[in-house]
């Protein structure tokens, strides 16, 4: 597909949609005034992206501008105290002694005051995970470090001979082995604090030792930056890993406990203005009975062996990020609802946090869309926050708390609208309409879904229906994506429906219940009743029909196929297809076994229905897919071509199809293989549901 410069919208254009800059990550300086950005765009050879960082003015008066330019890019964007700029890259250092093109990230700092960034801080395995004091001049940061090494200087040293005897061998002596689509080991995460007085480069204290604690960890940073909070991963019985929390003195290195549970895992911490708080996210161990809850906690930091506390526990959400107030009189938090991520504020009572007291959540956003990356303003009169949904792609908005208070009688409040900022990057114009969409169940479940429409979809002109499921499976259609956008589609034709069925999030526990360990169950019946719904619209034509769905979403693509003949053509990426083979081998098992027990693996996998498979399938998987292995892949390919209903020919032909993707993970994040992505599976249903000829690159 060539690249059309008349077409309508980027969407109607493979290239063009690549070209569209994504917008991630915000971060405001402590004193309100500045708000930084990064925005991904293709490199020069189209192959791949680079990340620059850009300033937005938090007024929304002038327009937004570019900080950072280098071919390496840059990210991880976060103020200091003294309102610098700090940012990750590995770009070439101009006081380095050589120019190593193949050199790791590093701390970089860039001037409030104007001028050229430079190093401040440097690892052998290179810099992630920054952290900034607001009111001091600490720095955390992790950084990746071999086992045997001590420190740094050995860490650099048994790297140099690994380098040079070309050794790629990993010993383990726990588990996980890999997570997601990269290896783990032989380094492991370790925090370093430092600090950034001076105009040199500064010394990192190492805080942690050896040790797998770290890996995926969240922390955050006390304000006067003596306290850093972090998950800290502890065994459990089963080779399984459980988030505990902890408190590091950065000056000492010194760690104490403060979050232990053994019925449940905490993260997401975010430490209190004053430095005598933390709340957190905590998640509640799973039972092949019970699905897990999600709650918000709060435990004090300046209390030895403090008690946690469940705040909100008859709310009926699971939040999914916390920040402070500067007052501390409340909580800022990010949930799930209705196909939404609306800002929620969480208020304590007169005595303030751990007095006990009730407290209450309100819905401070009315926007239809998700919001994150929040960011409160000093004086506490406004919040930043990205802002998506299927109408829009990320960008930064700012919500007037004053107004929100100011609104309703006493005592009720009515949630606002957000306001756009100058962003660096314009919203695209869309190929059509969203909507949304309802309907009941037999059992009396409420089912809703986003539907997205063509331009020009009318009863006269029905458009074809693509069912797209989420994957997850605790999940919801609620933000903007960028690798799964049902746009594309749109642009080709199809009316594309992206509903939320039993265990998505943001409908409360029990609709979550109604699907655990019954996969197969009401997840289904729930797509299906949906799907008849907007069939009966006059706008989508019940004849042309098509599924499509990749990870859980897959697996759903995979029994939706052995239990109905009602779809002329199914895409499955990344598909769990027999759950006896998938639970032992996905990266961790442990996770996956608490509720898939032999019995519901039996029950509900897929492939016992290859007989009944009688639907064209286009099969997708990349090779470095460590959470569904590629084995799903490989034998639901030869299941298909062997058991199925509709089974290769005996001179090997065959209606199905496999896309594969020797060095992709889980998703397909190349720019070009994400091309090949769209063109394959917009051609397979081309050919099937609209009866077009195939049109594929000519280097497939």
């Amino acid at each position: 597909m060539s690249q059309d410069d008349d077409a309508p919208t980027p969407f109607h254009d493979l290239d063009r949609y690549l070209e569209l800059p994504r917008v991630g990550g915000l971060a405001l300086s402590p004193d309100g005034t500045r708000l930084v950005t990064t925005v991904q765009t293709l490199d020069a050879k189209r192959t791949g992206w680079t990340t620059a960082v850009w300033e937005v003015d938090p007024a929304g008066v002038a327009p937004a501008r570019r900080l950072t330019r280098s071919r390496k890019g840059e990210s991880s964007a976060v103020f200091a105290a003294s309102g610098d700029v700090l940012f990750t890259s590995a770009r070439p250092d101009p006081d380095a002694d050589k120019d190593d093109d193949e050199s790791k990230a590093a701390l970089w700092l860039l001037p409030a005051g104007g001028g050229e960034a430079r190093v401040v801080a440097t690892t052998p395995g290179g810099v992630g995970g920054v952290l900034a004091a607001r009111a001091a001049d600490v720095v955390s940061v992790s950084a990746p470090v071999l086992p045997g090494a001590a420190g740094l200087d050995e860490d650099e040293a048994l790297r140099k001979e690994r380098a040079d005897r070309k050794l790629s061998a990993i010993l383990h002596a726990g588990y996980p082995v890999r997570h997601w689509d990269h290896d783990l080991g032989p380094d492991e995460e370790r925090r370093f604090a430092g600090s950034l007085a001076g105009d040199d480069r500064f010394e990192l204290r190492q805080l942690t030792g050896p040790g797998r604690q770290l890996d995926e960890h969240d922390a955050d940073l006390s304000q006067d930056g003596g306290t850093l909070v972090t998950t800290w991963n502890v065994a459990d019985p089963g080779a399984a890993l459980r988030g505990t929390l902890v408190a590091v003195d950065t000056a000492t290195g010194e760690r104490r406990s403060l979050v232990d549970d053994p019925d449940a895992e905490a993260f997401a911490p975010a430490v209190s203005p004053d430095g005598r708080w933390v709340a957190f996210v905590s998640e509640t161990i799973t039972t092949p009975e019970q699905a897990p809850e999600v709650r918000l906690g709060l435990v004090a930091l300046d209390v030895p062996d403090a008690e946690p506390e469940i705040l909100a526990d008859d709310w009926d959400r699971w939040p999914t990020t916390v920040t402070w107030l500067p007052d501390r009189s409340g909580l800022v938090v990010t949930a799930d609802e209705d196909g939404r991520g609306p800002v929620f504020l969480l208020t304590f009572g007169a005595g303030g946090p751990g007095a006990g007291e009730p407290v209450t959540v309100e819905r401070v956003t009315s926007d239809d869309a998700s919001f994150s990356d929040v960011r409160v303003a000093p004086d506490g009169s406004a919040l930043y926050a990205l802002r998506s949904s299927y109408a829009a792609p990320a960008e930064p908005v700012r919500v007037d708390l004053t107004a929100f208070t100011a609104t309703g009688d006493a005592g009720e409040r009515t949630p606002v609208a957000a306001d756009v900022l100058r962003g660096p990057v314009p919203a695209p114009a869309l190929p059509g309409t969203l909507t949304e969409v309802e309907t009941t169940t037999d059992d009396g479940a409420r089912v809703r879904a986003w539907l997205a429409l063509p331009d020009g979809a009318a009863a006269d002109a029905p458009a074809p229906l693509l069912l797209w499921i989420h994957g997850g499976p605790l999940s919801t259609w609620s933000a903007w994506s960028w690798r799964w956008n049902p746009w594309l589609m749109v642009a080709r034709g199809y009316a594309v429906l992206l509903p939320d069925p039993a265990l998505s999030t943001g409908y409360g526990q029990d609709f979550v219940q109604r699907g655990w360990g019954a996969w197969g169950g009401a997840p289904f019946t729930d797509l299906m009743a949906i799907t008849d719904a907007v069939e009966a619209l006059p706008e989508v034509d019940e004849s042309r029909t098509a599924a499509m769905g990749g990870s859980f979403g897959g697996y759903m693509a995979n029994w939706v196929a052995g239990h109905t003949d009602r779809f002329r053509a199914i895409v499955t990426h990344a598909s769990l297809w027999a759950l006896d083979q998938f639970g032992p081998t996905t990266d961790h098992a442990y996770y996956w076994q608490r509720e898939m027990t032999p019995e519901m693996a039996e029950a509900n996998s897929p492939h016992r229905f290859v007989a009944d498979i009688r639907t064209p399938m286009l099969v997708v998987h990349g090779d470095k897919d460590y959470r569904v292995p590629i084995g799903e892949g490989l034998r639901l390919w030869r299941a298909l071509l062997t058991e199925s209903g509709l089974p290769a020919a005996d001179d090997g032909a065959t209606v199905h199809r496999f896309l594969y993707f020797p060095d992709e993970n889980h998703w397909v994040l190349a720019p070009q293989h994400a091309k090949v992505w769209y063109q394959t599976v917009l051609a397979f249903l081309g050919a099937h549901v609209l009866d077009e000829e195939p049109e594929l690159p000519t280097y497939l």
